[in-house]
């Protein structure tokens, strides 16, 4: 069954049971409401005859004597005295009083209903003054006259109630049609996706929740396609980048196996052919370190770093490139500052960035971390040339190599290992030395923080 139908039908089965429990509700409510307003009136016709006779007779002795006038009145009613206990006048038949009277007590003044064979009757007592007299007028109307009313409104009501049950559905349908079409076009565009027609794809119509599915499908589709291309330029961008030592190498090989090259030559091919292994090597080394990275984000051992030792060994590591290229390399650690993360990883990441920008300066690096509030910003800045509004959104994809660069993998995997520690990396211009601004920026968390972290991270 289709989910408009799911829909439709089940707000129709809600629709009736409400429906049904209201009109049971309504229809034993009104005979109650029938009954208190039966016996308001009859409390009023008898008040009003009651005071007429109290006008016409002085004594109470009359009242036997107005039988006639009773009689004359289109009402069942008993004239009875309590002190006897007796009734002295009826408009019934004696018959039918003989029945009421064995079969109802006519002393209990608090009972409202009594019974006459198979037929129920509503009772309002009035007593005449003085009460001490004991005379009482009983004023009775069948209760089947109240169910005939009873029975015409809730036939009516049943009326209302079908005509606004079908408004109901049939506004149900059109309120489900809105809400489900924007569902089958959104199936219709996940097809889409699936069978890669991105450029197919069509914005939907929609609001409320299905409007953020909508936006998130057509998110996943961009993240998607963007991936895609990626993963193909990166398999392009491999391919050429393996592909071109691997020619040298062949070529140097069959040239000394071929013996074409002389022993100078010869020895000249095989240092090329070491060196373009061990960049082979090297870029082969890269590009599974960041396969771990994307398929094995488990493989994430936190600790608590000190900073200022942390980017005092980055200084280790970097003096001698410094010194060779006759840079300036200046540090600046804001006060006492710790962090949680993979020591290793991370040292990598920083590495890999101030290394970048080494190969670019002039004559300084810059290298200042500091905390606002529960973010650690590390920036690495340099003089050189700076990188160019075109390369700042592509400048962290994989073999995006500049001058100097030697992978293109380096600035890739300090993204991967950056993300992979819930914090961002963003290139921009450096104001203080004229160059290029890489900005890393890290959360910091607390130990339970951590956990909570990773426990979500092992979920997803």
């Amino acid at each position: 069954m289709k989910l408009q139908s799911q829909l439709n039908a089940a707000f129709t089965a809600l629709l009736l049971v409400i429906m049904t429990t209201a009109g049971l509700v309504i229809y034993s409510l009104v005979l109650d409401v029938l009954i208190q307003d039966e016996k308001r009136q009859l409390a009023e016709t008898g008040e009003l005859l009651i005071n007429f006779l109290s006008e016409q007779y002085d004594d109470a002795s009359e009242y036997r004597n107005i039988n006639d006038f009773l009689q004359q009145q289109d009402l069942q009613l008993f004239l009875y005295d309590r002190n006897l206990d007796t009734v002295l006048f009826s408009t019934m038949s004696i018959s039918v009083v003989n029945e009421f009277f064995q079969e109802n007590n006519f002393a209990d003044t608090e009972e409202s209903l009594w019974q006459h064979g198979n037929d129920r009757f509503v009772t309002q007592r009035i007593l005449f003054y003085p009460e001490q007299s004991g005379m009482e007028l009983i004023l009775l109307t069948p209760i089947n006259d109240l169910r005939a009313v009873q029975e015409n409104f809730f036939f009516r009501l049943a009326w209302v109630f079908l005509i606004g049950a079908l408004a109901a559905v049939i506004l149900s349908y059109f309120m489900t049609n809105k809400l489900v079409t924007p569902l089958s076009l959104l199936k219709k565009e996940l097809k889409k996706v699936e069978n890669r027609q991105f450029d197919q794809m069509k914005r939907i119509r929609a609001s409320g929740e299905i409007k953020e599915v909508e936006q998130s499908v057509y998110d996943m589709a961009q993240t998607l396609e963007q991936y895609m291309k990626s993963q193909q330029t990166f398999f392009q961008n491999a391919s050429h980048e393996l592909k071109t030592p691997l020619m040298t190498i062949q070529g140097y090989a069959e040239g000394i196996r071929d013996g074409i090259f002389d022993e100078k030559d010869t020895e000249k091919g095989l240092d090329v052919m070491v060196t373009e292994v061990n960049r082979l090597k090297k870029i082969i080394n890269e590009m599974i370190l960041l396969a771990k990275l994307d398929s094995q984000p488990d493989v994430y051992e936190e600790t608590e770093i000190d900073v200022q030792t942390f980017i005092e060994g980055i200084m280790s590591k970097a003096l001698p490139i410094v010194n060779e290229n006759k840079l300036e390399l200046h540090q600046q650690v804001d006060g006492p500052i710790t962090i949680h993360a993979d020591e290793e990883k991370l040292l990598r990441a920083v590495s890999n960035v101030v290394f970048n920008a080494i190969r670019h300066a002039s004559e300084e690096v810059s290298i200042r971390v500091y905390q606002q509030k529960n973010q650690i910003y590390f920036e690495v800045e340099d003089d050189g040339e700076g990188i160019s509004q075109e390369d700042v959104d592509k400048i962290f994809h994989r073999f995006m190599k500049g001058k100097g660069g030697e992978t293109g993998l380096g600035l890739a995997i300090a993204r991967a290992i950056i993300e992979q520690s819930h914090g961002k990396i963003f290139v921009s211009s450096s104001e203080k030395l004229g160059g290029a601004k890489f900005t890393m920026r890290l959360p910091v968390y607390t130990p339970k923080e951590i956990k909570k972290i990773n426990h979500k991270s092992k979920d997803v």
